[in-house]
Parts: C-alpha cells; sequence; structure tokens
C-alpha cells in the first residue's frame, strides 16, 4: 500500500485509487464503435440470411446463430446502461432502447432499473430482485415459506433450471410488455411503440417467409436457445454464493466481492460472457468499459488478499456445478416434508 492510499480513506477508495492511476475508468469509443457495428452487421447479416433461405430446414441454424446475436445486442445494452458506451445519459437511454425493445423485444427501462437494485445490493433475498422466490427458490428460507409454482418446482429446480431456461427469452418479452402497461416506465409511450414495432416485424418476418409449421418452429427453437443462452451468462456469477438478509454489516466492497464469482477464461470466454465472467471487478467498477475488466482483474485479486476478503474464481463448468448445487440444497426442505 502506497502512501498515498493511505490518507484516501474506506478499502475501496484505495482500490479504487489503484484502478484509476492503471487508467482503467477511460472511455473506450473505438472499441465500442467496432464491436456495435460488428454486432449490428451480424445481427443484420443473419436477418438476410433468412430471407435469402426462404421455407427451408436450414432456418434451424440461422434461429441458433440469430439466439447469439439477440443475447450479443443484450449484452450491449447491459453496458449502454452501465455508461460504459456513452459518458450522459440521454444518448444511452436511445441507443439502448433502440437495441433492447426494438432489436430483441426487450424492456430497456425495466430491466435497467431492475439490475440497477441488483447492483445496489447483490443476492440480498429482500432487495435483489435476481433472487426473488417468483419460479425458483435461492435459500432454505425461501423454500419453507415458499407457496405455489417455486413450492411444486422448488424440490428438483436443480434438475430443471437449464430446461426453464428456454423460457427465459419469453419471459424477458412479457416482462417489458408487462412494464409498458404500468405507469412509472419513464419512457413508457416510446418503450411500447418500439416493443410493438419488434413484435410486429418480427412475427411479419417469420410468417411471410416461412410457412406456418416452419414459423413456430423457427419461434421456439430462436426464442429457447436464447433464453439458454442469457441463463447461461447471468448464472455463474452469483448463484451459488452467499445469500444477504436483513441489514447485512458489510462494506461495498465486500458486499459485492463476497456474492460474486469470477470465471476464468480467454478470448473466447470473455466475448461470449460480455466481459461479465468478470463479475466482482465489473460490480466493483460497473461504469468501467467491458475490455478494461481483464486488466483490473489481477489488480482487484491481489487487493482482496492483502485484506484477507476471499475472492472466487472458477472455471465456467465449476461454476455451475456450483450453481446447480446451491439449487439442490436450498430445496431440500421441500424434499424432506414430500
Amino acid at each position: 500500500m502506497t502512501t498515498t492510499e493511505h490518507h484516501v480513506g474506506s478499502d475501496f477508495a484505495r482500490l479504487s485509487h489503484r484502478i484509476a492511476a492503471a487508467g482503467l475508468m477511460a472511455r473506450r469509443p473505438g472499441y465500442y464503435t467496432l464491436r456495435i457495428a460488428v454486432v449490428a452487421g451480424l445481427f443484420a447479416a443473419g436477418w438476410v440470411a433468412f430471407g435469402l433461405l426462404g421455407n427451408s430446414w436450414w432456418q434451424l441454424a440461422v434461429a441458433g446463430f440469430m439466439a447469439v446475436m439477440f443475447g450479443q445486442i443484450a449484452l450491449l445494452s447491459h453496458d449502454l446502461a452501465h455508461k460504459q458506451v456513452f459518458r450522459r445519459r440521454r444518448p444511452a437511454e436511445i441507443a439502448g432502447m433502440a437495441a433492447g425493445n426494438l432489436g430483441i423485444g426487450m424492456s430497456y427501462g425495466w430491466w435497467m432499473d431492475k439490475h440497477t437494485r441488483h447492483h445496489a445490493n447483490p443476492n440480498h433475498e429482500e432487495l435483489d430482485p435476481d433472487v426473488d422466490p417468483d419460479i425458483l427458490v435461492w435459500s432454505k428460507d425461501q423454500a419453507r415459506a415458499s407457496r405455489g409454482v417455486p413450492r411444486f418446482i422448488g424440490r428438483y429446480q436443480a434438475f430443471l433450471f437449464f430446461p426453464l431456461l428456454t423460457l427465459e427469452g419469453l419471459n424477458l418479452h412479457w416482462s417489458g410488455l408487462r412494464a409498458v402497461r404500468r405507469p412509472g416506465l419513464r419512457y413508457r409511450k416510446t418503450e411500447a411503440a418500439l416493443l410493438a414495432a419488434h413484435f410486429v416485424l418480427y412475427s411479419g418476418a417469420l410468417f411471410t417467409v416461412l410457412s406456418p409449421g416452419m414459423a413456430l418452429l423457427f419461434f421456439a427453437v430462436h426464442q429457447g436457445l436464447w433464453g439458454v443462452y442469457m441463463g447461461s451468462i447471468f448464472a455463474p456469477n452469483h448463484k451459488g454464493m452467499p445469500t444477504l438478509t436483513g441489514r447485512p454489516e458489510l462494506d461495498f466492497l465486500r458486499k459485492q466481492v463476497l456474492t460474486s464469482r469470477n470465471v476464468r477464461g480467454g478470448l473466447v470466454t470473455d466475448v461470449a460472457l460480455g466481459g461479465l465472467n468478470y463479475q466482482i471487478e465489473h460490480h466493483l467498477f460497473p461504469s468501467m468499459p467491458s475490455p478494461h475488466l481483464r486488466r483490473a482483474q489481477p489488480i482487484v485479486q491481489a487487493y482482496c488478499a492483502e485484506l484477507g476478503v476471499p475472492y472466487l474464481q472458477t472455471s465456467l463448468v465449476e461454476s455451475y456445478r456450483q450453481a446447480l448445487t446451491h439449487l439442490h440444497e436450498a430445496g431440500a426442505p421441500l424434499r424432506n416434508r414430500s
């Protein structure tokens, strides 16, 4: 620890000083210009291929490709929401709604509100919407208190987790539609219009180019694989990590580090997970451009070692194993009652 750092303040403030000194909070306009161009180009190319192929079984390959592209657009929307791309809120919101609402049929405003609450209190059973027991239960206490669908599914939720992810794409659509029907969304009318445009264009393309049966099959494959991809991106980050209740006496740094898990990997992992494999660094510095997260990782890990704060990093497969094991253990009270 340097002499300057002794006068900075909290543990997180001292870490922030190191990160800033390394230049890792600087904007990356060139990177995001290239990334947006590549993703937009591939997205457009996918729909061109869709139009050229016509009513062919090869469309199922296009459906799989477009599931990946929807996931990549969702990851760009995520970076926009965290102001990693633009400094000002207005251009971030415009780009976010264009990508989220129009591009993939997901309400940008609804998702941003939900994700902001998650970042403020990760894995907190009362405050983090990502661990609400609406379908799955995330702790034994939630299992004991569960009713209805969570109580039924919770018994074997570890085995049902990936099959249930096939519905996640539909859940994102439905959540967006519910959000624009309720007052409170900042740009409610604009978001509603963009969502409507997405669904009209999407369904129009499917039922114009494909036969009804093939259109429904394309829809099922595309939406199902997109849901699995989205769940596979976010599941390794916090699932299976400690959950919090009440008013835990943790400072900001420990609250973020102890509830998050990193995933080791190279360039392919970074691209596939959009940099969210560096979940600890992302939660500590959410506005950090995603290409800087890899460089921040050894700084954060070394600093946590200095403080004696546990820092978890695993392989992708191990992260899923830990998440599924946790889900199975959380559902134990329901199995014991049966």
